[in-house]
């Protein structure tokens, strides 16, 4: 009788998984762009009540301007959102410059990943300059 291989799905472990998306930069990129969307989504809301008071009245824009965000938690807070903001957006220009046929190969695309990962670092430093310090 002859031995069938089995089709199976074989079980990784998680270890054995990360350690091999690690090593690829576009997988760095595609995980980094659902949890930049993640923030996104979580963040939203608590910014747009800020929004909301700050368009309230002058005296209400005041108490957002000094003491809401004279706060440096809030501020981080607002960093983190700006970091999420500008890394989906550097992924999705990548993605959707993929969907019309640049860097569709692997190299290429694992170039396109490096130079996203490093126009969304230098956006994001940026970013902390200006809003936290």
């Amino acid at each position: 009788m002859i031995a069938l291989k089995s089709k199976r799905p074989v079980n990784l472990p998680l270890s054995q998984v990360i350690s091999v998306n690690l090593k690829s930069p576009v997988a760095i990129a595609s995980i980094l762009h659902r949890i930049s969307g993640v923030v996104l989504f979580l963040l939203i809301p608590a910014l747009l009540y800020v929004l909301q008071r700050s368009l309230a009245s002058p005296q209400e824009f005041d108490v957002v301007h000094n003491e809401i965000f004279g706060n440096i938690c809030v501020r981080l807070i607002v960093w983190v959102f700006l970091a999420g903001l500008i890394y989906h957006l550097f992924a999705g220009i990548k993605h959707l410059l993929a969907d019309v046929g640049v860097a569709e190969e692997l190299q290429s695309g694992r170039n396109a990943s490096w130079i996203m990962l490093a126009l969304s670092g230098i956006g994001i430093v940026a970013a902390f300059i200006w809003v936290v310090l």
